[in-house]
């Protein structure tokens, strides 16, 4: 918990209030190079501390997207045309976020605002699905001992 006041303090964009903006976030949709700042698990846990559990972008610093997986959080790395897309799309809009598992494997993000909604395909290799299903390193290192 001592984390929580320090997501993002340092961000500056036009109207963004970390203390406010924050608040009830569940997903992080950015653009390139998310995470390159901190390699350290503590950023990881500044998301996870408030309630994030998933930042989708078009790349990740290598060892934070590591770390995200580590603690059982999820990068989801998608195109830039699709990163885009999300933003032209759903911008300044109440957007709700799912992400789901079908049952022939694939994954999607789906965005909802409103009755307006689209659907983006990503993959996770199969170390990655066992790191979520097991909420990360630990949880995975336990289950296979």
């Amino acid at each position: 918990q001592a984390l929580n006041p320090y997501l993002l303090e340092d961000l500056k964009l036009d109207g963004f209030n970390p203390k406010a903006d924050i608040q009830g976030v569940k997903v992080i949709i950015t653009r390139d190079n998310f995470g390159c700042g901190s390699s350290r698990e503590h950023a990881v846990w500044a998301l996870e501390a408030n309630g994030i559990y998933c930042v989708i972008s078009s790349n990740f610093a290598r060892i934070f997207r590591q770390n995200m997986f580590n603690n059982g959080l999820l990068a989801l790395e998608l195109s830039k045309k699709d990163i885009a897309d999300m933003f032209h799309t759903f911008a300044s809009k109440d957007t709700e976020c799912k992400i789901e598992q079908k049952e022939d494997g694939t994954w999607k993000v789906k965005l909802i605002a409103g009755s307006l909604s689209k659907s983006y395909v990503f993959n996770v290799d199969n170390f990655e699905k066992e790191l979520l299903e097991n909420e990360g390193w630990i949880g995975y290192a336990e289950k296979k001992l």
